[in-house]
């Protein structure tokens, strides 16, 4: 019979690493704390380690004493509040690709039936649950998605402590696990691997482990410090071993909360009841959340008229870590929104009128984009550091461009790579360079559709290519510090192909809907089909009807001849720009 290295540092009361340290010395081959030792190794060190403090005993049990209180006094005084506050429960996170099983393993871990109840087993929205397990209280947060895990995280609320990363066996590392992973990583959170669906015939853990150890997960038992953990959720199977991993971190990472500290919570899911009104789940970070209490939520307010717990229970209070549903505030909130304790139901109405207004004011507006001397200098190193998402059309220009861009050399300004994809760039890519401090550089693809919104919006700054010397260039001189580009480019409108004509002696004719901005005669034009540049031109003719025109505005059909291209298909999207030197 074997036992693991920390479930034995724990019987006898010392350290994993002392343990580790020990194992070494008597010449067994022990990589870390989630090693396993078989019974007798472990019976010799039980003999060794009680030897020990005998042995101390033995030289005087007075000076022994003595030097414990001094210590415990010296130690006392160290401490911040923080560290003499309570242990809390951990807040899981539980991400990958989309079929991978996540909420499965939810169902297995909480023993109920949630993946069956959702449509076609897609997690539809946010929710928090307790498990107990060996008297220790773990709570989950199933997201439907990164991209809302990053969302709240963009919005300040940093609710989680660890994320499980969720991965088939049978399939490997997909794009949206990679996405996950890299979502994970910018957040700095701890990372399990639950290696699912080993029960499959082509179940293969060692292709997996060898896939995520190239992104800078390394196996414990390889000499890394990520925890992979073998489960079948629709067996059961493996789910203890991921609880004893989540209880073993959240010991190491020594999670505190103070229930008498001012109150912070944050919500991860609102919705609108037909009976009971506008309701929202929150996670509590610090203090107590109790019935009664008068609580502003971002622009909206109330007095909290009952709490439910996860399994829909009435309860009267929440402390550190713990999820309730609250009733009584008088609007849905968004998602990662911050929940705040004041005195009256005045004052929290005069706080919430405040934050609308200035969400108005935010709305009205034209939000001014990150400049580049911003998402430098948002570093909190001594060095700044630039933050990239790297998205390309496909696989091989992607590591074309990162082998270029890890080749340059160093100068005033570090560079991370917090994220790279292949396809266009997407609301997740915006949502996390929002939460990052990141710049979106795009080779050979376009933000399209309602993402060139958001990134108005949020004040991303994007930078896109066609040519890899341009992109390289460009990225040397960031990192020299030169962060001023020469010319910007200025997008005057978009126009979506509608029906493609044939015309004698001119070539194809896009019938086009401008869906935005305007289009104009002469200008440039990428030519994007999902996402990707098919081709980059200029406007050769602009036709209302059967007139000439010289520019079309939103709202708006026209007929677009394009210089040089004539492999327009209907769905894609015509991107009008133009190039503006930059004013010092």
């Amino acid at each position: 019979m074997k036992i693991r290295v920390y479930q034995l540092a724990k019987e006898l009361g010392v350290p994993s690493k002392q343990l580790v340290e020990e194992l070494k010395k008597l010449g067994v081959d022990i990589v870390s704390y989630q090693s396993t030792v078989d019974e007798e190794t472990a019976d010799l060190l039980r003999e060794l380690l009680k030897a020990e403090p005998s042995k101390a005993a033995e030289s005087g049990k007075e000076s022994k004493v003595e030097s414990t209180e001094e210590e415990t006094v010296t130690a006392e005084a160290g401490k911040s509040e923080k560290e003499l506050a309570p242990k809390r429960p951990p807040v899981v996170t539980v991400m990958g690709h989309v079929d991978h099983g996540k909420t499965t393993l939810l169902d297995a871990i909480r023993r109920t039936r949630v993946a069956e109840r959702e449509v076609g087993g897609i997690t539809q929205s946010i929710g928090a649950s307790v498990v107990n397990y060996k008297g220790q209280k773990i709570v989950f947060i199933d997201t439907p998605g990164h991209e809302a895990f990053t969302e709240m995280r963009a919005r300040g609320a940093m609710v989680t402590d660890i994320v499980v990363l969720v991965v088939a066996a049978d399939e490997g590392v997909m794009p949206q696990t990679i996405e996950a992973l890299n979502h994970a990583k910018a957040a700095g959170v701890a990372i399990i691997v639950a290696l699912n669906k080993m029960d499959r015939p082509g179940a293969n853990p060692d292709r997996v482990m060898n896939q995520l150890a190239a992104m800078g997960l390394i196996p414990e038992n390889w000499g890394g410090d990520t925890i992979y953990v073998p489960v079948s959720a629709i067996k059961g199977e493996g789910i203890e071993d991921l609880l004893e991993a989540i209880i073993l971190i959240a010991d190491l990472l020594d999670l505190r909360g103070d229930p008498d500290a001012p109150l912070k919570a944050y919500v991860i899911e609102s919705r609108l009841d037909k009976g009971k009104g506008p309701l929202a789940t929150v996670v509590v970070r610090e203090g107590t959340l109790r019935v009664g209490d008068f609580v502003v939520v971002g622009t909206t307010y109330g007095k909290i008229r009952a709490m439910f717990d996860d399994k829909g229970d009435p309860i009267s209070s929440a402390g550190p870590s713990m999820p309730a549903e609250i009733m009584g505030i008088q609007d849905v909130p968004e998602a990662g929104t911050l929940v705040q304790r004041v005195d009256s139901l005045e004052e929290a109405e005069r706080i919430a009128k405040s934050n609308l207004d200035l969400q108005r004011d935010k709305q009205q507006k034209t939000r001014k984009e990150f400049s580049l001397e911003e998402i430098l200098s948002s570093s909190e190193e001594e060095k700044p550091v630039l933050n990239l998402i790297l998205k390309a059309d496909t696989a091989g220009s992607l590591e074309a461009v990162q082998n270029a861009l890890l080749k340059l050399e160093k100068g005033e300004v570090d560079m991370n790579i917090i994220h790279a994809g292949v396809g266009a760039i997407s609301d997740g890519d915006v949502i996390l360079a929002e939460a990052s401090k990141a710049l979106i550089v795009g080779f050979n693809v376009r933000p399209v559709g309602k993402t060139n919104k958001l990134i108005e919006e949020k004040g991303i700054k994007v930078l896109t290519y066609r040519i890899i010397y341009d992109l390289v260039d460009d990225m040397a001189n960031l990192l020299k510090g030169l962060v001023k580009p020469k010319e910007v480019e200025v997008v005057l409108g978009h126009a979506e192909v509608r029906r493609t004509f044939k015309v004698p002696r001119v070539g194809t004719v896009a019938g086009c809907y401008v869906t935005d901005g305007k289009i104009v005669r002469n200008g440039r034009v990428r030519v994007l089909r999902n996402g990707v540049i098919v081709a980059e031109t200029s406007i050769g003719s602009l036709k209302r009807f059967k007139d000439d025109v010289r520019e079309v505005v939103q709202g708006f059909e026209c007929g677009v001849g394009l210089e040089n291209f004539h492999d327009i298909k209907e769905g894609d999207i015509l991107e009008v720009y133009t190039i503006q030197e930059e004013v010092a």
